[in-house]
């Protein structure tokens, strides 16, 4: 049984406020890549789509003319600090377990290098399926951030993902009984 649900989480104020300033599509979108990564390198499919799902919500408005500026947002930007600290005081908030939010909160800290010093990053497995489902939904010049999508829409495909979520949780819940 899950604590928190991504339907719950996209519904809180705070996740409205900044996730959907730095792209709900995108963040959906990477929800449902991480759910696919997740079974290719076994991590829990819940945290996945979860911290996936957050991995952007410390994103800074690097806007210049009302209109996203990737060359200052590259310049300047340590989204993943911040987002690291949003999405485990909302996770908290929430009533998720504390494990799972420190967790979840590590791989949005983690999900992309841009802000490190250069060198060799060695991800975990969760961390690696964010920063994969990352990757996989960008677009040349962050045009990731500029998709739109429709509350409504939204909530479908996040209450379909809990479905999908819940169902490979009960499968691997019964082969370990078996």
């Amino acid at each position: 049984m899950r604590d928190v649900t991504l339907v719950q989480i996209f519904d809180h104020p705070i996740t409205q406020k900044y996730v959907k300033r730095s792209g709900m599509a995108h963040a959906i979108a990477c929800a449902y890549h991480a759910f696919k990564l997740s079974k290719e390198y076994h991590v829990n499919p819940d945290l996945a789509a979860k911290a996936a799902l957050l991995h952007d919500i410390g994103h800074y408005t690097w806007y210049r003319n009302g209109k996203w500026d990737y060359s200052l947002y590259k310049e300047n930007d340590i989204h993943a600090i911040k987002g690291a600290e949003r999405a485990h005081k909302l996770l908290i908030r929430l009533g998720e377990h504390p494990k799972a939010a420190k967790e979840i909160s590590l791989a949005v800290l983690l999900h992309t290098d841009s802000y490190l010093p250069k060198g060799e990053l060695h991800l975990k497995p969760l961390q690696k399926v964010v920063n994969l489902a990352d990757e996989a939904d960008e677009e040349p010049s962050g045009g990731h951030h500029y998709r739109i999508i429709d509350d409504d829409k939204a909530r479908i495909m996040l209450a379909k993902l809990d479905q999908m979520i819940e169902d490979e949780l009960n499968k691997e819940e019964q082969k370990g009984e078996d």
